[in-house]
């Protein structure tokens, strides 16, 4: 991988023959990326490192309290003799995981604190998996916490762009899609194509619905459709790398819509999920558009305050 170069003004990839002796696939996959989208998308990550222990997914805590006998090792585990977990292996994975990411908010040592963080974030999603289901909606955000530190120093304002950073985007863009992906190809192996003509939604309504959706039960017709168009944007999600870069932004918001509209129908979210989503987006044009419109509000108070008459004239003149 490059050391990082100078800014180019576009965040397109490069064109494949841009350095002799690479191929297509390798100069896709190795573009020059601005470094400052890493250091945003790290912020976003680390940042939700902590939500994620404290809040959202927080069971890991209680497993380093129970019996042994209902510790099942992940394949992971177990071909790595991982034992089951203490309640001080389960503190120190879950306190460990809040002060390695704060300390990585602040960009500093980015390689060493990036991994401390991701040690202590996944070994305490194991402890959590460990006892019960596995939530496929992680896989993406482990390599994001994997791969984000390999691309060392990196700003919220740096005009550089390096090949380190395009592969780490690119591998949690591909780990993302993968995700839709990869969930309809379980749909069709486990449920077959009688999938999108049951009830997996209607149930899901039964146990988990809200006033949003609970008037679609006597509209089933409506449930089945959902699913028939959930299942072919599932396939079709691969198609977004062929897009322009206008069109792959479109679909990550229809993305956003659909993950909105599915919390506020079933309460349910893939919050990690939607954290790597970030990684299509131009997240380094976030701080100076908030400068540009920070600017343009000052000057129009200063033109406001320019043109204003200190006194204000009598009728006479």
């Amino acid at each position: 991988m490059s050391s990082a170069t100078d800014h180019r003004p576009d965040d397109a990839s490069p064109a494949p023959a841009g350095r002799p002796g690479r191929g297509r696939l390798s100069a896709w996959l190795f573009w020059d990326a601005p470094l400052a989208r890493v250091a945003w998308l790290r912020l976003a990550v680390y940042a939700f490192v902590v939500v994620d222990v404290l809040w959202l997914h927080s069971t890991g805590r209680y497993h380093g309290a129970a019996d042994p006998v209902w510790y099942s090792p992940l394949v992971l585990g177990d071909w790595l003799g991982v034992p089951a977990a203490t309640v001080l292996l389960a503190e120190a994975t879950r306190w460990g995981s809040v002060a390695f990411a704060l300390a990585a908010m602040t960009g500093r040592a980015p390689r060493m604190l990036g991994w401390a963080t991701a040690l202590c974030w996944i070994w305490f999603q194991y402890i959590a998996f460990a006892y019960g289901k596995v939530d496929h909606d992680r896989a993406d955000f482990l390599v994001a916490l994997l791969l984000l530190p390999t691309v060392g120093a990196a700003h919220l304002s740096d005009r550089r762009r390096s090949e380190a950073a395009g592969f780490a985007l690119r591998a949690v863009q591909l780990m993302a899609i993968a995700t839709y992906f990869l969930a309809a190809v379980a749909k069709i192996r486990f449920g077959g194509w009688e999938w999108v003509q049951s009830a997996t939604i209607a149930r899901a309504v039964v146990r988990r619905g809200t006033v949003v959706s609970e008037w679609m039960l006597d509209v089933p017709w409506l449930l089945q459709a959902f699913q028939w168009g959930l299942l072919g944007a599932e396939l079709l999600s691969p198609v977004i790398f062929v897009l322009a870069l206008r069109w792959q932004r479109r679909v990550v918001g229809a993305w956003y819509l659909f993950h909105l509209a599915t919390y506020a129908a079933i309460t349910i979210a893939f919050w990690p999920h939607l954290v790597m989503m970030l990684a299509f987006l131009p997240l380094e044009r976030a701080l100076p558009a908030a400068r540009r419109r920070w600017d343009r509000l000052r000057g129009r108070e200063v033109d406001r305050g320019a043109r204003q008459p200190l006194v204000a004239p009598g009728r006479d003149g």
